[in-house]
């Protein structure tokens, strides 16, 4: 795939955030896609929404579970950008026509405090690099019609990344075993989602690793102070205006977020 073929995608991209209509499969109309392609094009949209004033944020590390793995469909995890533009106030309103198929996952943010740089990151040092971690709800989205994704068309999509909200009860790493989490996920006050932190390649901080040790071989590295998602500890749900989605962690506390109409 050519640099002109890799604009042009990144561009379709960019007009479905705007016209909030999805776009078929990339795979349909680019044949021999690569992992590489996919990345160059969604660093592509990042470099333009930058170039616009947003800020990075963040990573996360998206299809870590094998829930979620089953459920799109795909075999490995990507990961995508968190821009300040997608964060939002917990109980605070979310308007969810800013999104076009939007899906709700329960997740441990990790929060840094100091750089985090691969490759070579250990498990150890990558625990050493949290000052503390959050309940979180990611939002995630799909510009891809339908959810019709394979690994290509999410990591082209921002690893389909639509938004965070985060809880407010920080908790220190020494405190919890990340793996034995277990969480519940409500909607609208009905159980819909039980899950645990072990779901995430065997540990959330298995996750941080891979994200340091995946963008440090690009020469990436996760800031102090950035928030990084490790993936859900259950299947994605879906949500729609009117909807009130709660995460409850044992041991972590809970984030709520609430969707509206407008």
């Amino acid at each position: 795939m050519n640099a002109v073929a890799q604009a042009e995608a990144a561009d379709l991209l960019l007009s479905a955030y705007e016209s909030r209509v999805p776009v078929d499969p990339l795979v349909e109309k680019y044949g021999g896609l690569t992992l590489d392609d996919a990345y160059e094009i969604q660093l592509l949209q990042i470099r333009h929404r930058m170039m616009a004033g947003a800020t990075v944020k963040g990573h996360k590390v998206g299809l870590s579970s094998p829930a979620m793995q089953r459920q799109m469909g795909v075999s490995q995890p990507d990961y995508g950008h968190l821009l300040d533009d997608m964060f939002w106030l917990e109980h605070l309103p979310i308007p969810a026509d800013r999104f076009l198929q939007p899906r709700v996952e329960p997740e441990v943010a990790f929060v840094l405090k100091r750089p985090l740089q691969g490759p070579g990151v250990t498990v150890a040092e990558a625990a050493a690099a949290v000052d503390f971690v959050l309940p979180a709800l990611e939002l995630i989205d799909s510009r891809i019609r339908d959810w019709k994704i394979s690994i290509f068309d999410t990591i082209a999509d921002n690893a389909s990344s639509g938004g965070v909200v985060l809880g407010s009860t920080l908790t220190r790493l020494s405190a919890v075993d990340l793996r034995l989490v277990g969480c519940n996920l409500h909607k609208d006050g009905e159980l819909v989602a039980t899950g645990a932190g072990g779901a995430v390649l065997g540990s959330p901080l298995t996750s941080l690793v891979w994200l340091a040790n995946t963008v440090g071989a690009h020469g990436v590295a996760l800031e102090a102070g950035h928030v990084v998602l490790p993936g859900s500890v259950t299947a994605s749900i879906p949500v729609r205006g009117g909807d009130s989605v709660t995460a409850a962690f044992a041991g972590l506390g809970s984030v709520t977020a609430r969707f509206t109409e407008e």
